[in-house]
């Protein structure tokens, strides 16, 4: 069974996320801001992370470039999860070591398609 970190401060969104992922019969570990994100990956060795940028105490960005500059979490694919949807996001997550994007409010489908995608 594949393990999915899931970074999210949003309880809803937390919820959601984790009880769908679940029903696909993955293992969901919760981080709530981007410093236990970061611990998370590190003693979890997650095969897929969905990290949302926008998070409490260290952003999404910041806990991406820490993750992707570890030896040990460098190859975990992350997937960046953002409700700003602005011109030049894409990029800005690919450069801070973001494997993919998706914009909020998820569409499980395309997710899902994502995931599958990095879990094969």
């Amino acid at each position: 069974m594949a393990k999915i970190l899931l970074v999210e401060d949003n309880e809803m969104n937390r919820d959601m996320l984790s009880r769908r992922l679940k029903r696909r019969g993955y293992e969901v570990i919760i981080a709530v801001n981007g410093e236990q994100g970061y611990t998370a990956a590190l003693s979890n060795r997650p095969d897929l992370i969905l990290m949302d940028m926008s998070l409490p105490v260290m952003d999404g960005w910041e806990a991406t470039r820490q993750i992707k500059a570890a030896p040990e979490t460098k190859d975990i694919p992350i997937i960046a999860l953002t409700a700003h949807a602005m011109a030049g996001d894409r990029e800005k997550a690919l450069a801070a070591g973001c494997d993919d994007y998706d914009t909020k409010p998820v569409e499980f489908p395309r997710l899902l398609a994502k995931i599958e995608t990095f879990i094969q």
